[in-house]
């Protein structure tokens, strides 16, 4: 069974806000009691939060769908609705999220670090809220907003100081097993090692973590064998460890041919160049592996590599290999820019952005894409003529009208909000620009009740049609 998932793609959606409330307070003796109906409550939000004690992703593998809860709606007697409740996720140290097209959202390092995967959606105004000097009782309440729905992928890039890499069975987990207090499967046979393992070093004054990369072949950066799988985890390690096996029973196989295919693969891979390289030879307790160990020493040392021989057996040069890493991350870790506490960058918004934009299409649809503007076409009631009157209010006093003139827009003209999915496409009237004065009993108004320009042009064409196809059936050439 598996226990180890590195890679998962993720659906998440969060709560949905609640729906306002139209309610009118109701006493004796008291007949005009005045709007009371509460606000709905916001939805909850996704968040992926950084945990320490999680190793993998293997809760989301079996359970890829996660959802916040909805905000409850409001009630009367000015009662507002109860906010969601936030789902959070935890996640390991060292994931990375991205959407389905491999952008990268966030990077999640360090015990604690939070991400918002999906935002909850507002709660709607209730009627009470919406009351004004001109509009005292209002008929309609704001809808909640639906949250939002996404399709993650999370990535585990292992955290470690130090990455192990070689063939299978050249001795890394037996060498992690001995530098550390991690206790990995062994044996002889290849994969032995199907998941990365972790251990924690001490060295002098320096504390660092090691990993161990498996599954490193030839084809390894195609996906042959388990490298494929394994390689993101050797990103964020500062330095590389070519583990060679100086005691191979495989004939074909030889350590120098066995450090350039590793090296192939990793430059294959790509993103690795900078990172500083030793060699360790393994396994020299055994005669033969210790003359092979001092006869390719030499040719090593040519190509620039400080060399280490060791045996994880008789634990002979594991202590020098053990403060050589520590020196190595101790110099990356000065080398790396000091943390600075975050800041807060305030960027405030040009005096000409009308937060919206008004584009005409080859259909000759005026499209309206912006964050206000289909925020406001979720929470209106359509059902609801002040509610839709109190949306073309808002739309005006914006400036949505204004631009539609500009853009050269007529009466009658097809108008989009939103975008191709989850348009509102009506025809667009100017008149129903006018004001909330305008408003008759709570839930009408009668800016709806007025004929419509852009349909009676349209009757008069159709009358006009007709009549002339009158006159062409009576129409007699011979005269009879």
């Amino acid at each position: 069974m598996t226990t180890f998932v590195d890679r998962v793609e993720l659906h998440v959606a969060a709560g949905n806000g609640g729906h306002g409330c139209a309610s009118v307070h109701r006493e004796k003796f008291k007949p005009l009691g005045g709007p009371d109906g509460g606000n709905g409550g916001r939805g909850g939000d996704v968040i992926l939060v950084v945990d320490q004690s999680v190793t993998t992703l293997l809760d989301y593998h079996h359970s890829p769908h996660r959802k916040a809860t909805n905000g409850k709606p409001g009630e009367g007697g000015n009662r507002s609705g109860k906010d969601g409740t936030d789902l959070v996720l935890p996640v390991p140290d060292g994931t990375v999220v991205q959407d389905r097209h491999g952008n990268v959202l966030a990077d999640l390092v360090g015990q604690g670090t939070r991400f918002i995967a999906a935002q909850g959606g507002r709660g709607g105004l209730g009627n009470a809220a919406l009351a004004s000097a001109r509009r005292k009782a209002p008929g309609f309440a704001l809808l909640g907003v639906p949250g939002d729905v996404q399709d993650i992928v999370l990535e585990l890039k292992t955290v470690a100081d130090v990455a192990l890499v070689g063939y299978p069975s050249a001795g890394k987990s037996s060498l992690i097993s001995v530098l550390s207090a991690a206790k990995p499967k062994i044996a002889d046979y290849p994969f032995t090692t199907l998941v990365p393992n972790l251990g924690v070093v001490t060295a002098g004054s320096t504390v660092y973590t090691i990993a161990d990369v498996p599954g490193l072949i030839p084809g390894a950066s195609q996906g042959k064998g388990l490298g494929l799988e394994f390689l993101r985890h050797v990103e964020r390690c500062s330095v590389l460890v070519h583990v060679l096996d100086t005691a191979t029973l495989e004939s074909e196989r030889d350590p120098l041919s066995d450090l350039d295919a590793i090296e192939a693969e990793l430059k294959e891979y790509g993103g690795l160049d900078d990172r500083p390289r030793l060699v360790v030879l393994n396994k020299v307790d055994i005669p033969d592996g210790r003359d092979l160990a001092e006869l390719i020493r030499p040719e090593l040392e040519d190509r620039g590599y400080r060399i280490f021989e060791v045996s994880a057996v008789s634990r002979e040069g594991l202590k020098e290999l053990s403060f050589a890493l520590a020196g190595i991350v101790a110099e990356a870790r000065a080398a790396k820019p000091k943390e600075e506490a975050t800041r807060i960058v305030i960027r405030p918004k040009a005096v000409d952005d009308a937060g919206f934009t008004v584009t005409l299409e080859d259909d000759g649809i005026y499209r309206v894409r912006g964050e206000k503007p289909e925020r406001w076409v979720r929470q209106t009631d359509f059902n609801n003529d002040e509610a839709v009157g109190y949306l073309a209010d808002r739309l005006n006093r914006l400036g949505v009208e204004e631009e539609l003139m500009k853009a050269g827009a007529r009466a009658g003209d097809g108008v989009a909000i939103g975008g191709e999915e989850d348009a509102v496409v009506f025809d667009w009237e100017p008149s129903m620009a006018a004001g909330a004065e305008m408003l008759g009993r709570r839930g009408e108004d009668h800016r709806f009740e007025a004929p419509r320009p852009a349909a009676q042009r349209r009757r008069d064409r159709q009358a006009e049609r007709d009549d002339a196809e009158g006159e062409y059936e009576g129409f007699n050439p011979f005269g009879e």
